[in-house]
């Protein structure tokens, strides 16, 4: 029988509101289908809503961060497996996100990917 797969996440947009919280949502949805456990932490403009806790990052097999701006607390990651992609990629193809995520999980932990618009994903 395989290990569960743990990830964490976060997303945060420009302003805060509406992208923030579709992007979770839209992470929620595409892990549900591979039974993959999953924490979402937003940072919107009411501040950090779900503060991801300390053990849930050391015992994460991979760190998403789904985000337009910087993040609050990007040193918690270090170390870590991490993919990085804007909020538009994961929106609009997150088939690419998952995609990335199955290659990232076989990397060594400290990999870290980038899905980026000027890349054409």
């Amino acid at each position: 029988m395989r290990r569960k797969i743990h990830i964490v996440a976060v997303t945060a947009c420009v302003s805060g509101v509406a992208h923030t919280y579709m992007a979770a949502d839209r992470l929620r949805h595409i892990v549900r289908q591979y039974a993959f456990d999953l924490l979402v932490e937003t940072q919107g403009a009411f501040g950090i809503d779900n503060p991801l806790p300390e053990e849930a990052i050391a015992a994460a097999d991979l760190v998403v961060i789904c985000a337009d701006i910087d993040i609050e607390g990007i040193e918690r990651f270090e170390g870590c497996r991490r993919l990085t992609c804007p909020i538009s990629i994961l929106l609009n193809t997150p088939e690419n996100v998952m995609e990335e995520i199955h290659r990232l999980l076989v990397q060594p932990q400290g990999s870290c990917f980038a899905l980026s618009l000027s890349a054409g994903r």
